[in-house]
Formats: C-alpha cells, structure tokens, sequence
C-alpha cells in the first residue's frame, strides 16, 4: 500500500509549508500548531514530493494531500485530472516529470488508486489480506480462504517494447473482491482490463465516502 517511508516535518517546516499552501486549499486556512505534515519522496516523479497534511484543531480534522516541488504545489482532489495534468509536463532538461520503470510503476499504480476515486467509489489494491478494512473480522478460516486469493501487484506478460507495463492486481470495490489486469502507459495513463469477482458481500467498511 501508498503508506510507508513517511517523514513528519518539525513545526517549522510545518509553518512554511502551510504559508505555502494558504492559496491551494479553496479557503481553509490549516493551524500550524495544531497540523501535522507527513512527507515521502516520490520515485516515479523526480524531485516531487508527496505531503499529507491534518489539522488537528478542526472537528472533524481537515486533511489533504498535495505533490510539491519548490513553489509548485498540486492538491489532489481525488480524481485523475491533476495526476495527468503533472504527468504531462516536463523538467528543466525537457524530460518528462512522470519516470516509470519496473522498479518505480507498481509504486506509481498503487499512489493511483490511493488517490482517485470513481464516481461510486474508489478501487483500492490489496496485496495481503490485512490490507483489507474488515467492518466484522471473519472466522480465521475465511481468512485464511482469503488470504489465498490475495498476491502483490506482479508483472504478467512480456514486454511489448513501447514503455507498457503489465500487471496483475487484486482490488477491494465497494464490498467485493475481484481481480484485474492493470495496464500503464509510459506517459502515466492507467487502465483496468478483465476484471473478474472473486468474492462479494464481504464485511468491510464502505469506503464510498472517502478514506
């Protein structure tokens, strides 16, 4: 999952980088006292960063998520627009910002579909069974049933030669498990092909409403 090698930032880099974003956040102004900033390196984008950022002294706590280089700041909004938008620019050598690789595009499809959600809600990949959001944990047995049928993100056919990589997920949508083929373009356009149910009416929580 889109989760590990986080950084929190100390309160001063807190403060800078909410005098930063003030403009980015259609009005909200986050409390730097009370906001905790969480930041990892990007490997599929260069020099980015991605920033989680909570602010604690609002009820319920504000959250959002941004991609930041210098002064740039993109606030994801959860669909795919701003992901494509910075894909489809370039750096100062005239290299594209997106740097897909076998070592970097599994990471890259995994931060997209953290971070884009559909019109009825947001596939999430799970590549162990405790990726899965359990609202009832099941009978060790289901589980362990389950378990079976879950494997990482992996590489499934041969490459074509044009920069596409190929690969094969299992994803949580709504109350069911399927699996699909997940497709990614060297220019960051990402596509679901023969999905297939494998489990549905599970007891998870519903994600429709966001994270």
């Amino acid at each position: 999952m889109f989760q590990d090698a986080y950084v929190k930032l100390d309160r001063l880099e807190v403060e800078e980088v909410v005098a930063h974003t003030k403009k980015a956040f259609d009005g909200i102004s986050f409390n730097p006292e009370q906001t905790v900033v969480m930041v990892r390196d990007l490997p599929f984008y260069p020099g980015y960063r991605f920033y989680d950022m909570t602010d604690h002294s609002r009820n319920p706590a504000a959250r959002r998520f941004l991609i930041a280089k210098g002064d740039e700041f993109i606030v994801l909004d959860f669909t795919n627009g701003p992901i494509y938008a910075l894909n489809k620019k370039t750096n100062a050598d005239g290299q594209p910002t997106i740097y897909l690789t076998r070592d970097t595009v599994k990471d890259y499809v995994r931060f997209f579909f953290t971070f884009v959600r559909g019109r009825h809600g947001r596939f999430i990949i799970v590549e162990t069974v405790d990726d899965i959001s359990w609202r009832e944990e099941p009978p060790m047995a289901a589980k362990n049933a389950i378990g079976k049928l879950i494997r990482p993100i992996a590489f499934h056919a041969t490459d074509t030669g044009d920069g596409t990589f190929y690969m094969q997920a299992q994803m949580m949508f709504r109350d069911s498990l399927f699996q699909a083929d997940v497709t990614a373009k060297p220019d960051g356009l990402v596509q679901l092909s023969n999905e297939s149910l494998l489990i549905e009416d599970m007891p998870v929580v519903d994600d429709t409403f966001g994270l």
